[in-house]
């Protein structure tokens, strides 16, 4: 029985029956099987229980799994199969052999919108892991072992290629295998020398990417797309297009193009006109400078205007919007001048779709967000304002030159107006859902401008608790992490505003918290101004203080000596705040072995401070000192040793009109009292003892005070320094 139960308990038997209870077609228990696809989960997501399922014959079992046609079995076997693929190349390998790419292109094309979202992470992990292995070199028996991945992730690409213009793949399906091409295929940075990858992309796919940014929704015969499609295959072709080297390879791109758009130009009437159109569309938002040269094809402008007079929405739809992105370059806006715009006037007039009008007065769709954001930062004044110099203004005056006036209307009172006005619509509630949606269309220049406006919109203390209420702290995390480094640094400055008034753990819960760290190390680095690092360090001193935890992340961001760096500033503000997140840090034992180490004068400028005229100041450096001396008694016997006025900065500490500073102070010397004879001999042979003896006596104004006092006095009879007060034996 012992040794029964031993097998049964052991993983390679777990992994059995996990599998048997969800290939079994008679086991009818829905929650025994959701517990089994679970613990499958996230026993894979270990490198020892994935490496046991593999080896368990897992890769076929889940294989089964994923033949089920059951959307709960198959995403238990996608994600599990997520966990065997991370970071291993040769596992990824086997796993590619077992299901083959034509398996995995069907199953990212299924309705079944979360089973298509889980082949698609699959398939990215997959990538990974096998691009991963073409940067390493793998020598003697891991070399034999592990096949050559080039070819793995052609063969990938070619099918995720061919999904696009599949005709039974879902439209979602058709979305991620886009965003997986967007991410796998291009360089990551322009320091990799080899595009081939882009390049055979170019020649095997281009056509097949238009054929999705050229659809018109609702055509008949149309591939199924979504709102998204058409701007996921413009950021395609944007990137593939950036990815290019030289001349020559930039030529066969615009040939490639032109070849298509003609291809349904000519030859195939109005439905031909339509997509050729709205290919044009597509490459305009894309790569602008394709998308120009095909616009350029005699008679392309012409049906373009004649397709805003249809009679038909939704051919003045995608006319209309072709008009917008033609009107970019000045020579074709002089053209539309001429010859459009009294047209566009009548769509916008008559046109019953809201749609076509707000396309026909302004702009796109989704496309239409950095304009949204651009107006918000103006409705905010949240660009960066630059305070002219006095001398220049005044030379400017004398010189009779134009000086530049801010509108009066951008002064604060009016722009604290606009911004509740903003708070009370739900701006911060469409930001939020602007942010997490993922749009293409949120480029990092839009990603920056709404940095900005979350950055006004939480100006005031008091409207922090709304924006983080409306979702706002969630979305600033991304922002602070992602985009321009203005944008980032925006939106790290936000949620310092927002941690320094607010309960962090309220506004930040769960694990969202430590997500907010690195955003506000980043405000301490020495390019940023010294109000971010203020708000930095103000902003860490509270996260410091709430656990052990996040403490711990604080260091290992390598914050601590920037921390130490502003305890030196001039600025008495960052100093006071650098000092506080110091004194917070200290409860790490970390931070405590820098103060016992040799050679450091990070005790002698707490012992220092503690004596300063700033209060604040003092309070603190006091209070690291009480927490340093209570936990070390190394750092009592070396207080003497770092300043020559360590004893009056003490005495002024229990003399202090603060009841807070003369605790502090009558801890630091009770502990320098009871951890050596020595140092409470310098003590007591100074004024201090007069001091405790008076301070021993108030027990009822300040008791903790007193009884610190009376505990060093209590020390001192015990070495036999002082003799024990009669009246209180």
């Amino acid at each position: 029985m012992h040794e029964r139960m031993k097998t049964m308990s052991c993983t390679d038997s777990k992994v059995e029956q996990m599998f048997q209870i969800l290939l079994d077609p008679d086991e009818k228990d829905e929650d025994k099987k959701q517990k089994a696809a679970q613990n499958l989960i996230v026993l894979a997501r270990e490198e020892a229980g994935a490496e046991k399922i593999f080896q368990s014959d897992g890769v076929r079992l889940l294989t089964r799994l994923l033949d089920t046609a059951k959307a709960d079995l198959m995403l238990a076997a996608l994600r599990t199969l997520v966990g065997l693929c991370t970071g291993h190349r040769s596992r990824t390998a086997a796993v590619l052999a077992e299901l083959e790419a034509p398996r995995l292109s069907a199953v990212l094309g299924v309705e079944h919108e979360q089973v298509s979202l889980a082949a698609c992470n699959l398939l990215h992990m997959m990538f990974d892991s096998l691009k991963e292995g073409l940067q390493k070199d793998f020598r003697g028996k891991e070399d034999a072992v592990v096949p050559d991945s080039s070819k793995d992730l052609k063969v990938l690409i070619k099918h995720l290629l061919e999904l696009l213009v599949l005709e039974g793949a879902s439209a979602h399906g058709r979305d991620n295998a886009l965003n997986l091409l967007i991410k796998v295929v291009p360089r990551k940075s322009s320091k990799e020398t080899n595009n081939s990858l882009s390049l055979w992309v170019i020649d095997q796919g281009l056509k097949k990417v238009l054929e999705v940014g050229s659809t018109v929704c609702g055509a008949p015969g149309s591939l199924p797309v979504t709102e998204n499609s058409r701007m996921s295959a413009s950021v395609l072709l944007s990137k593939l297009y950036d990815d290019l080297k030289c001349d020559a390879e930039r030529e066969n791109f615009h040939r490639l193009c032109k070849d298509y758009v003609r291809s349904w130009f000519e030859g195939h009437e109005l439905a031909g006109k339509l997509r050729a159109v709205q290919a044009v569309s597509c490459l305009l938002q894309g790569p602008s400078d394709a998308g120009n040269g095909v616009l350029e094809l005699e008679g392309m402008m012409d049906s373009v205007l004649s397709l805003c007079a249809s009679v038909c929405e939704a051919h003045q739809l995608v006319a209309v919007e072709a008009l917008i992105h033609a009107a970019d370059k000045a020579k074709r806006a002089s053209f539309i001048t001429a010859n459009g715009v009294s047209l566009l006037k009548e769509i916008y007039k008559h046109s019953e779709r809201d749609s076509i009008r707000i396309r026909a007065l302004v702009v796109s769709d989704r496309s239409v967000l950095y304009a949204v954001a651009s107006t918000l930062v103006n409705c905010t004044n949240s660009y960066d304002h630059e305070e002219p110099d006095p001398q220049m203004l005044e030379l400017a005056k004398y010189a009779k030159q134009h000086v530049p006036e801010q509108h009066p209307k951008d002064k604060p009172d009016f722009v604290k107006r606009r911004v509740r006005k903003l708070l009370t619509a739900g701006v911060v509630s469409a930001l939020a859902c602007i942010v997490k949606s993922e749009n293409p269309a949120l480029t990092d220049s839009c990603r920056e401008l709404i940095s900005r406006v979350f950055l006004a919109l939480v100006e005031e203390a008091e409207d922090r608790g709304s924006v983080v209420a409306q979702g706002g702290g969630k979305a600033l995390i991304p922002l602070s992490l992602e985009g321009t480094e203005v944008g980032q640094t925006k939106a790290a400055q936000a949620l310092a505003k927002i941690t320094i008034t607010s309960n962090p753990e309220l506004a930040f819960p769960g694990e969202r918290i430590y997500e907010v760290v690195r955003p506000l190390v980043s405000l301490l680095h020495l390019q940023r101004t010294g109000l971010e690092n203020f708000e930095g360090l103000m902003a860490l001193t509270n996260l410091a203080g709430i656990s052990e935890r996040l403490r711990q992340k604080i260091l290992k961001e390598k914050a601590v000596p920037m921390i130490e760096g502003y305890m030196f500033e001039e600025h008495e503000l960052i100093r006071l705040a650098a000092t506080e997140c110091m004194c917070n840090m200290a409860m790490s034992k970390e931070v405590q072995e820098l103060f016992l180490a040799e050679g450091s004068d990070r005790l002698k400028l707490m012992v220092l401070y503690s004596g300063e005229e700033d209060e604040k100041l003092r309070r603190a450096a006091s209070g690291t000192l009480a927490m340093l001396t209570t936990l070390h008694p190394a750092i009592c016997k070396r207080i003497p040793q770092v300043t020559v006025h360590w004893l009056e900065i003490l005495q002024a500490l229990l003399l202090s009109p603060s009841t807070e500073l003369q605790h502090r102070g009558a801890v630091v010397v009770m502990n320098m009292v009871a951890a050596e004879r020595e140092v409470a001999e310098q003590l007591m042979a100074s004024e201090t003892l007069e001091i405790l003896s008076v301070l021993a006596k108030d027990d009822q104004d300040k008791p903790r005070v007193a009884q610190a006092a009376k505990a060093s006095l209590a020390q001192a009879v015990a070495y036999g320094l002082i003799q024990p007060n009669p009246s209180q034996a």
